[in-house]
């Protein structure tokens, strides 16, 4: 039985209607990801699945007994909560049996009735099951992959960052263990290790997923089927999103080449019909109005549409200086807090480099000190004889933006009118848009805009911040369209690692104002960080021993612990069973059940602990015998 079920959905605004006869089935388990175009029905469609927003016609129905996890919005908590309250409300259900189980207790105190004994074991047994002895565990490991450290728990959630906030609530939804998570859009104001932990714990999973996301990368790891809008019609594809990448390249060419078989059918067809009615016989008119005939019950496709590919090259090819940059000593502080830290690198000429890190480690203020925006506390920025960078921001802004956009190529670039509109048709601009006011371009379209300002100068580095941070991926192809014609050095900070994996050829990290320096690609980089991570925690051992001397005897020692802890392990797991036991036996003693319940939550507490213990235990043993 599916989870989700939608036939038949029809959506309007006024009389534009949005989605048209949107049918299908999301069955348990599934990770099914919803793309397109902005404009195309994307949040539409998910705000009438989560009941957001009504619907004309149609039908939409979740299982019944299906708990649903949602996040589209930061909702509103009470005044002065906690994110610490927060993250704990997603066990309200575990809250609500333990609190049944105390009511009973106060009950089982005044009353030996069997029937409270009975409720009290079930509840009991329903409380192990939903993980209620281990629900600092849960917290900590989601708090530790979504980076919410100790001291954030602490902060009331109305002081967080918009950001912040977006994490939160992506922790309680994913605390909340629910059997369905919505997520729109999950992965904003996520750093690039946090979109790797999410992207791994939803493929873990076990429930279902469905996600609107930008994040290409992210896509490939956890979803195998997608969901595309174009128009308001729905697509599928049973894949990941690399296949249907391909995929809809291949349906594309199919319906194209049907479209153009039965176009070239029907004017042969048209063509004898034409001449039998002109050669004016009683026996052609016949056989030309059965042609017509058959004309008028063809059924001819509609021409695909297809999104416009940009190609194109610009920079300056024959710029040949070596060294474009010589970054020397940067030291930046904020509010006594030091953001950069001696920061020392040289950009060679044709490198592409991507700036990497957490949130706030300084990215984007480094390419302001390079750019000469914002003064560096101390340090040097030396370019090369005759570097011309350009910058594209964040967030593009234009002098005036009540012109339109042949207007603004006009007096930005004086240019004549034929040739501005010449340029603007190259970055997908034509027609009406081209007469738009600048104020009424999407983000992604005023980046493109911007290049195609830049693309005509004599650059040779190109600067950009978050190039598709907030873009759809139509607009994040075209932004990579460009780039990929660029002649020069290219200076980039990005979350986008499918932008960093294709264009990067040199890593640069920056961490607690340090940094890393790497050559070689994304993919290159993450195995080397896997390898550092490896050798560290390899060394964790040898740093005990000379603290704590180690006996001869290899990894025995360590052996002596791992089967110590499995025989105190084997004697909870007995304790606990033996209460069980004595629960039972118990059945019509509420003061000696009690006490019992009381002994089984210690021991079950004091079992997680040594089970945590192990498992670290045995992960050193088993990098020791590797090293060995």
């Amino acid at each position: 039985m599916a989870d989700i079920s939608i036939s038949g959905l029809n959506k309007y605004f006024g009389e534009n209607q949005i989605l048209y006869d949107i049918t299908f089935d999301i069955f348990p388990g599934e990770k099914v990801a919803i793309v397109g175009p902005n404009g195309a029905g994307k949040t539409t469609l998910f705000r009438v699945l989560t009941g957001e927003l009504p619907y004309e016609s149609g039908t939409i129905s979740i299982a019944k007994d299906r708990t649903v996890g949602m996040i589209d919005q930061i909702p509103v908590y009470e005044p002065g909560d906690t994110v610490e309250m927060i993250l704990r409300s997603a066990f309200h259900r575990i809250d609500e049996v333990r609190e049944r189980m105390k009511q009973l207790e106060a009950r089982m105190e005044q009353n030996d009735d069997s029937n409270l004994l009975k409720q009290y074991g079930a509840l009991q047994a329903e409380f192990e099951a939903m993980g209620g002895y281990a629900l600092d565990f849960e917290v900590d490991k989601v708090c530790n992959g979504l980076e919410i450290p100790k001291e954030m728990r602490e902060k009331p959630f109305d002081v967080l960052s918009g950001g912040e906030k977006t994490r939160v609530n992506l922790a309680r939804i994913i605390l909340e263990d629910t059997d369905i998570l919505l997520l729109d859009e999950p992965t904003n104001h996520l750093d690039l290790d946090a979109v790797e932990w999410l992207g791994n714990f939803l493929n873990d999973y076990k429930g279902t997923v469905v996600t609107i996301s930008h994040d290409r990368y992210f896509l490939d790891q956890c979803c195998d089927r997608i969901i595309e809008l174009f128009d308001g019609h729905a697509d599928f594809y049973a894949g990941s999103y690399s296949y249907y990448a391909e995929e809809r390249k291949l349906r594309f060419a199919q319906r194209m080449a049907e479209h153009e078989n039965q176009m070239e059918e029907l004017k042969r067809l048209q063509d004898q019909s034409r001449k039998m009615h002109q050669w004016g016989t009683e026996k052609m008119h016949k056989r030309a109005f059965s042609i017509d005939k058959r004309i008028a019950r063809m059924t001819v496709a509609d021409r695909p549409k297809q999104q416009k590919k940009m190609s194109m090259t610009f920079g300056d090819p024959n710029y040949e200086t070596e060294n474009v940059l010589k970054v020397r000593g940067i030291n930046k502080s904020f509010d006594g807090r030091q953001v950069l830290h001696d920061i020392t690198f040289n950009v060679r000429n044709g490198e592409r480099i991507a700036i990497l890190g957490d949130n706030g480690t300084g990215k984007t203020t480094l390419l302001n000190i390079i750019l000469g925006l914002e003064e560096a506390d101390s340090g040097t920025i030396k370019k090369g004889d005759g570097l011309k960078p350009a910058y594209l921001p964040q967030v593009v802004h234009f002098e005036n933006e009540n012109r339109t956009l042949v207007d603004t190529l006009i007096y930005e670039k004086n240019v004549t009118p034929q040739t501005a509109r010449n340029r603007l048709g190259r970055f997908q601009f034509s027609g009406e848009d081209q007469l738009k006011p600048v104020s009424k371009l999407s983000g992604g379209e005023k980046s493109r805009l911007r290049l195609c300002e830049l693309m005509y100068d004599k650059l040779n580095m190109l600067v950009l911040d978050e190039p598709t941070n907030h873009l759809d991926i139509l607009s994040r192809e075209w932004i990579e369209e460009a780039v990929e014609g660029f002649a020069g050095t290219l200076l980039f900070v990005s979350h986008d690692r499918y932008f960093v994996s294709r264009f990067a050829n040199r890593i640069i990290v920056l961490m607690d104002g340090e940094m890393i320096d790497f050559t070689g690609n994304y993919e290159e980089y993450l195995a080397f960080r896997a390898r550092k991570a490896a050798e560290k925690a390899a060394s964790v051992q040898p740093k005990q021993k000379k603290e704590k001397p180690k006996p001869k005897g290899g990894t025995k020692p360590l052996e002596k612990k791992i089967a110590k802890l499995e025989r105190e392990i084997s004697d909870l797991e007995e304790k606990s069973a033996a209460i069980d036991e004595q629960m039972s036996a118990a059945a019509s003693d509420p003061g000696k059940l009690i006490e019992l319940s009381e002994q089984k939550d210690e021991i079950e507490t004091e079992l997680m602990e040594r089970m945590e213990q192990w498992e670290e235990l045995s992960a050193q043993l088993e990098e020791m015998q590797e090293n060995t």
